[in-house]
């Protein structure tokens, strides 16, 4: 047998979709490189797929399937909202790159609702907010419960709730696209726009992320959509998922001041992540980074840092970089990575609530108990 195997014959020896294959790759277990015959394919390590193939036969207990199946797992919830498949991401049935050419966030919305328009998301009656938190919670308190109304009921809670979210960062309120009132709110032209436009539609949905999930736990329940939305607000906040842009600007920072390598050597030796760089999903690189990077001119420290994180480990740069990128570029807020990703996975939000909500089951795990138990009398 060859030493090395195409993506077909490797998911039928171990049994799995592409998207489980990919997640070995990028976690190591299993050795990759171009197809030399064509490099736009990836050939597999037959002996890493031997061994994995062997464990698997190994008989497991139902504990340790559904617990693998919770972290980077198997697919466990049914969708059609959006999916990763051989390095593309799909929205319901498009490819979002393709769509975020000439898209707006609204008519990402108004497919991934499944409305027969684009919605607005404007208020025009709010107060001022000390966050999007606050925001939110504010809305949470007074709005109807998810359960027992139509889609297109919720899709109007939901254009509310987003509606809200803008303003809770401050965008000015206006009828214009969100992209178009960011850019008015950051004073950037209308190729600034352009680009803030296409961030957020590549940003929209990204299959059972976590802040997605915390959605669709909340949604389960028959809390609000603003509930929902600020449940998965309360989730991207946490540093290990949508605060990867603040960390790429802090190794920026150090690189600006110590140089890249130093600021490399000490980034890694202190046990930070590199979290702007690879993707579980994507062993080829994020395709979601590469249309914004392609109409980038990145800054020196951008570059060099990009190519020396490639000679370090080899990953490519994922959307977090694209983001931080397309800050530094049009000389955002430093918080901008932030609110664009918020703003535009809340279109996600909605639709997984939406979805979530229709099909009227309850999301309700069961913990595995590791703690003592009452001594016998």
């Amino acid at each position: 047998m060859s030493d090395w195997i195409g993506r077909a014959h490797a998911m039928t020896q171990l049994g799995v979709r592409a998207q489980t294959l990919y997640a070995y790759v990028s976690r190591g277990w299993i050795g990759a490189r171009p197809d030399p015959a064509d490099p736009r394919r990836s050939l597999y390590a037959a002996s890493d797929i031997d061994r994995l193939a062997a464990r698997q036969k190994r008989p497991r207990k139902a504990g340790a399937i559904a617990a693998g199946a919770i972290s980077w797992g198997e697919p466990s919830i049914p969708t059609r909202l959006s999916t990763i498949d051989r390095g593309r991401l799909i929205y319901r049935g498009e490819d979002a790159v393709a769509l975020s050419a000439t898209a707006t966030l609204e008519e990402i919305a108004a497919l991934l609702w499944e409305q027969a328009a684009p919605p607005h998301f404007a208020e025009a009656d709010h107060g001022a907010f000390a966050s999007p938190f606050a925001a939110l919670a504010d809305l949470a308190v007074a709005a109807p419960a998810s359960l027992h109304r139509s889609p297109t009921q919720l899709g109007i809670d939901g254009a509310r709730g987003v509606a809200r979210l803008a303003s809770g960062f401050g965008l000015p309120e206006s009828d214009d696209p969100l992209h178009a009132r960011l850019a008015a709110a950051w004073r950037v032209d209308a190729t600034g726009a352009d680009l803030l436009r296409q961030a957020l539609v590549l940003i929209a949905d990204h299959d059972l992320n976590a802040s997605t999930f915390t959605v669709r736990v909340a949604a389960s329940t028959g809390a609000s959509i603003a509930a929902c939305l600020l449940a998965g607000l309360a989730t991207l906040s946490g540093p290990r998922h949508g605060a990867a842009g603040a960390s790429l600007a802090m190794l920026v920072g150090q690189a600006e001041r110590h140089g890249i390598t130093a600021a490399l050597d000490q980034w890694l030796a202190a046990g930070h992540e590199l979290q702007a760089f690879g993707h579980m999903l994507y062993p080829q690189g994020d395709v979601r980074a590469v249309p914004l990077l392609d109409r980038l001119t990145l800054d020196p420290v951008m570059a060099r840092l990009r190519d020396a994180v490639r000679e370090v480990g080899g990953q490519p740069p994922n959307i977090d970089f694209a983001l931080c990128a397309l800050a530094r570029a049009l000389a955002l807020p430093d918080d901008a990575p932030f609110v664009l990703f918020a703003l535009g996975r809340s279109v996600g939000w909605v639709a997984h609530a939406i979805e979530q909500v229709t099909t009227g089951s309850l999301i309700r795990p069961r913990g595995r108990y590791d703690g003592a138990m009452p001594t016998a009398d």
